[in-house]
């Protein structure tokens, strides 16, 4: 009888211990909702991590990432400038201001959105006369820091603002400024799988008290401050629970640690699988501190014959889940026909990555277990090709 393997996931909640107390206190003391006390210090503990001036606790990060285009103004008929490669949260934003994506592609030392490609594409509308963009997103790929030296410079000079898109990268780092603290309006994601969670979760920072208050009244369905329920605006049910927030207290507390161990594993798997034909890894851009939320390799095929679906075949026959990096969004069926500046990047990128586990809660074990099934799954297809 065959014995099961325990599954390694990718990324898997790892809990803290801290979570059932402030848990606890929101049943003892019957806030339940989406007001409560768990809510006002998770954004304060928020605030004093990151810098920022104001908080705002949401259902999501693609909820923080909407009320940013909301507060910038977004509409029907605007353009905004976005990352090809990343996940569709960053992007679906846009449709719902009914508004128009136009796609940028990577470049190739961070991964993320390409300064070069934006600063040409608002030269040319400036010198045609062409509206610019109402806005830009800025992801910070599997918690990599885009260029925000550049692209901020890039934003003030055509007065483009910057949604900073940090959903995969609390805790990571520009320069000393920590990610989603740099542009006007940043976001962040506490899903299940990032580096902290409260379950389902986001968050909406600012260092504008005026956005950040108009932040909570459209995520509390843009009710007006009357003795009964009046809306002239329309909003949205976006505001954290309670008890969720009482989740993110607790995990907030080891954002450190939690940081640090997946920037360890990404240095695994770099040191036990250099010597193995036909992998790379992310790069480590000069300017930021990775928080490697996820841990990718790129498959190079001068080199080897494996592809990236194989290797994750093989990976899943021996109970471990990996995925393919994100399918860039211009190759999206759902944005068939959208506006895209370059391309190439991002569509190799997809075509020859692969995200291994990263959850903080890896044991050496695992890392060894992934490792040797990698390494095997390799040689075996190459010298089947020698």
């Amino acid at each position: 009888m065959k014995i099961e393997k325990p599954r390694i996931w990718l990324s898997p909640p790892h809990m803290s211990g801290l979570e059932a107390r402030y848990i606890q206190d929101a049943f003892d003391s019957n806030w339940i909702s989406s007001v409560g006390p768990n809510i006002t210090e998770f954004e304060l503990e928020v605030q004093e991590l990151t810098g920022a001036e104001h908080a705002v606790a949401l259902s999501s990060g693609t909820a923080a990432i909407h009320l940013g285009l909301r507060l910038h103004d977004v509409g029907a008929g605007d353009d905004v400038l976005s990352p090809s490669f990343t996940f569709c949260g960053s992007v679906n934003p846009i449709i719902y201001q009914g508004a128009t994506p136009i796609f940028i592609d990577s470049e190739r030392l961070s991964w993320n959105l390409d300064p070069n490609i934006v600063e040409g594409e608002l030269m040319r509308r400036s010198r045609l006369g062409i509206a610019q963009p109402k806005a830009m997103i800025v992801v910070h790929i599997y918690g990599q820091s885009a260029d925000m030296h550049a692209l901020s410079q890039i934003s003030a000079k055509y007065g483009v603002p910057i949604v900073e898109d940090a959903a995969e990268a609390l805790g990571a780092f520009h320069g000393d400024s920590m990610l989603g603290t740099i542009a006007d309006i940043g976001a962040y994601s506490f899903n299940g799988n990032k580096v902290i969670t409260t379950s389902g979760g986001g968050m909406l920072v600012t260092s504008n008290s005026a956005f950040a208050e108009r932040a909570k009244k459209l995520a509390t369905q843009a009710r007006e401050p009357a003795p009964h329920y009046e809306h002239v605006e329309i909003g949205y049910n976006y505001r954290m629970s309670n008890i969720l927030a009482g989740i993110g207290r607790g995990q907030l507390k080891v954002l450190d640690d939690r940081v640090s161990r997946r920037r360890d594993i990404f240095q695994a798997y770099k040191a036990r699988l250099e010597s193995v034909p036909g992998l790379d890894f992310t790069p480590d851009a000069a300017w930021g501190r990775h928080s490697h939320w996820l841990s990718c390799l790129l498959i190079n095929p001068t080199e080897s014959n494996v592809k990236p679906s194989e290797l994750i075949t093989a990976l899943s026959e021996e109970n471990i889940e990996a995925r393919m990096l994100w399918k860039p969004m211009h190759q999206q069926p759902v944005f068939k026909g959208s506006t895209v500046l370059g391309g190439g990047v991002a569509e190799d990128l997809f075509e020859r990555g692969v995200c291994l586990p990263s959850g903080s809660n890896l044991e050496e074990s695992d890392l060894e277990r992934i490792c040797f099934s990698i390494r095997r799954a390799m040689q075996v297809k190459n010298e089947t090709k020698n």
